[in-house]
């Protein structure tokens, strides 16, 4: 099948996802040279359309296709949301053994988001008229062979790494001034938590980076106009014409502002144009401290673990032996009900649920101590790394 022969047959086509996605995907499958699900397994024991799957936070769902190591797919009728689409995707993942690309697609239009951990993961866009063009045909038929290849250059790591740089610089600046740096560190704590806000939208909008903007143009407007945004933070107030919420901590307890220069708040705003949403809090922290203290400059460049990495660790010693202790639960709780439901008195039916409801509750127990647990090893450690520092 040829992209134009594709697109003459979907275009018009009024089907919806149940009676069109299969074909939908078999004709894609033939556009992109790659045999179909029944082709290729068919037991459908590693690819396959309707692949059950437990959702994250508990309930059944189906994904509409599904290749191990390779892809999920999520289908939606024509112009339907599929931001929603890839929420839903995303909560299948886990049980999908966490394929590397997530896809969703509403027949018109196909959404190719890479799922790689420790990476900045940027959507492909492909519009049906696109399917005539290589490149993008390309990105579909990575998908289907070689999604490795699709996993974004960038890092996690690196942009913190760039962010965080730049607030060292600025923080070295402010401490050359003689401004002392548990002030330093607060001020740019409460301008990292800004850009943090803007980006996940706690703050409207693009405002903090306006700020910025006007600042950089009249730097003497620059003092005031943090102070007063600090000061509509801390109790919840009006910024101009936009309303701000009150946020909660004790960070904006102050609204002290220390001076800036055209240099500093350029380099505020070339941090402010990053992509917020995507930069680690926790190696931020690390990096920003290292810069801070004189003393661990020299540490800037030192190795850090990265999430990747910890979740090698944390999967098969944590999160692996949870999930096998949850299914033998369900297993366990799915006779209990089965009971239930057979019981031939009152009694025995109150008593066999009564059973049911505490293995949850038992399980939700043995989730709260390990957390505990973790906690109290993640103070320890805490408290010995400040004693050895």
């Amino acid at each position: 099948m040829t992209a134009r022969e594709f697109i003459d047959k979907w275009q018009p086509s009024s089907l919806g996802e149940r009676q069109g996605s299969q074909s939908h995907f078999n004709d894609l499958c033939h556009l992109l040279g790659e045999p179909t699900p029944a082709e290729a397994d068919p037991d459908g024991s590693w690819y396959t359309f309707e692949k059950g799957a437990e959702k994250t936070g508990g309930g059944k769902g189906w994904a509409d296709v599904w290749k191990r190591k390779f892809f999920a797919w999520e289908y939606k009728g024509k112009h339907k949301d599929l931001t929603a689409a890839f929420a839903q995707l995303q909560r299948y993942a886990l049980a999908l053994e966490n394929p590397p690309i997530l896809i969703v697609s509403d027949m018109e239009t196909i959404v190719v988001h890479p799922n790689f951990t420790n990476a900045v993961n940027k959507p492909f866009t492909i519009a049906m008229k696109d399917l005539e063009r290589e490149d993008q045909r390309r990105i579909l038929k990575l998908a289907f062979t070689d999604p490795g290849q699709l996993r974004p250059e960038v890092t996690r790591e690196q942009i913190t790494r760039e962010a965080a740089r730049e607030f060292v610089e600025l923080a070295i600046a402010l401490q050359d001034r003689g401004h002392p740096p548990e002030r330093v560190a607060h001020f740019i704590n409460k301008i990292v938590f800004c850009l943090f806000a803007e980006d996940i939208q706690i703050l409207p909008p693009s405002l903090f980076t306006k700020l910025l903007e006007t600042a950089r143009r009249k730097p003497q407007r620059c003092g005031p106009m943090l102070a007063e945004l600090f000061s509509a933070m801390k109790d919840g107030g009006n910024f101009g014409v936009e309303d701000i919420e009150w946020f909660n901590g004790g960070l904006f307890e102050d609204a002290e502002v220390l001076p800036l220069d055209l240099k500093d708040i350029g380099l505020i705003l070339n941090a402010a144009r990053r992509d917020w949403s995507v930069i680690e809090p926790s190696i931020f922290g690390t990096l920003f401290e290292r810069g801070l203290d004189p003393k661990k400059r020299s540490q800037l460049g030192a190795h850090y673990t990265d999430q990747e990495s910890i979740q090698c660790i944390v999967a098969p010693t944590v999160v692996e032996p949870l999930l096998r202790e949850w299914e033998a639960v369900k297993v366990h709780v799915r006779d209990l009900v089965s009971q239930a439901e057979r019981a031939q008195s009152k009694p025995v039916e109150k008593r066999l649920r009564g059973e049911i409801k505490q293995k949850f509750l038992d399980f939700r127990t043995r989730l709260r101590d390990l957390r505990d647990s973790i906690r109290r090893v993640a103070r320890a450690t805490s408290s010995i790394w400040l004693c050895a520092g």
